[in-house]
């Protein structure tokens, strides 16, 4: 079953709920390697997302409303987090483009997309110990479920236990990329929060296209965590 509109926005609302639910540990994690601020600030994007949904048109297209997070997330989200996953969701809403539902090949367009969003903006790869190390291995599992022949849930179930796996990884790794790279090997042993994150929201949309929205009008209790 291809997703439409109800499921991003049943998404994003589930990007909310699980950032506020795990800013604490965002925090710790920045904290650790970063300048603490990881958690504030994706909550507070997403708390201003939240604000703009509820204006959303009830004909608006997937891409519309990825596109209308990525404008918020960047005018709202300090630090690097706010351009690199801004950016992230613009090239995904542009993969998007004017389809109103998404099958398997859509979806994997657009994580591809937002994947390499992130990529042109902060230049990283995988090993950098960063939100990229979470988005690669999602963006293959994705690919690997799609081409097998799986459900839209199922590739996005997919994609989102490969980025937990990625963001766990970057554990032992030493930071080549951003704040943490400073620290050399004091970065050893201490999880990327933007690898945290980005598995974080990943699930979210999993769990989301689990949920049934498939195309469904959203609702302010759907997407949870």
């Amino acid at each position: 079953m291809a997703l439409g509109a109800g499921w991003v926005t049943d998404w994003i609302r589930g990007c909310a709920a699980v950032v506020a639910e795990h800013r604490s540990e965002l925090v710790r994690l920045d904290r650790e390697i970063g300048d603490g601020d990881h958690g504030e600030n994706l909550d507070r994007g997403f708390t201003a997302v939240l604000a703009r949904l509820d204006g959303v048109d009830a004909d608006a297209t997937p891409g519309a409303i990825l596109k209308l997070v990525a404008s918020t997330l960047i005018s709202t989200v300090g630090g690097a987090s706010g351009p690199l996953l801004g950016t992230a969701f613009l090239k995904g809403a542009a993969a998007a483009g004017d389809a109103t539902e998404l099958d398997g090949a859509a979806l994997v367009a657009v994580l591809t997309a937002a994947r390499d969003g992130v990529v042109l903006r902060g230049k990283a790869e995988v090993g950098d110990k960063t939100m990229i190390d979470a988005w690669t291995p999602a963006v293959e599992a994705a690919t690997a479920a799609q081409q097998a022949g799986a459900e839209p849930a199922a590739i996005l179930a997919a994609a989102a236990d490969a980025a937990a796996a990625g963001a766990e990884s970057t554990e032992p790794l030493v930071a080549r990329k951003g704040r943490a790279s400073y620290l050399g090997a004091r970065a050893v042993g201490h999880r990327d929060p933007g690898a945290q994150s980005s598995a974080l929201l990943l699930r979210a949309a999993a769990d989301a296209a689990r949920g049934g929205s498939a195309g469904s009008p959203a609702t302010d209790g759907a997407g949870g965590a």
